[in-house]
């Protein structure tokens, strides 16, 4: 008897599908998904970190990172991460929050 998928299994598999679709997207910068969305990679991945760690399980960001890049960060950058436009350098800095 097949037994239906928790929500936690459901969740999870959203969560690798937007891994895997950031993955494949590389033309879409950092930048543009925080001036887009308000998160990035990199929140993804710190947001995974903090849940590991809340588990139990702690990992280290650059791990964190590349369980999200799926290869080293810097390695990412180096092959995918171009300068910021002037535009889009200036609608990040007027996004954020003001001390």
């Amino acid at each position: 008897m097949d037994r239906a998928p928790t929500t936690t299994e459901l969740e999870a598999a959203a969560f690798r599908r937007l891994r895997d679709h950031l993955r494949e997207r590389t033309d879409v910068q950092n930048i543009d998904l925080m001036n887009l969305a308000g998160f990035c990679r990199n929140c993804l991945s710190n947001w995974y970190a903090e849940a590991s760690a809340e588990a139990g399980r702690p990992i280290g960001k650059e791990e964190a990172r590349e369980i999200v890049y799926g290869m080293p960060y810097d390695e990412w950058r180096a092959r995918h991460q171009r300068e910021a436009s002037a535009e889009a350098q200036a609608t990040f800095d007027a996004s954020k929050p003001h001390d």
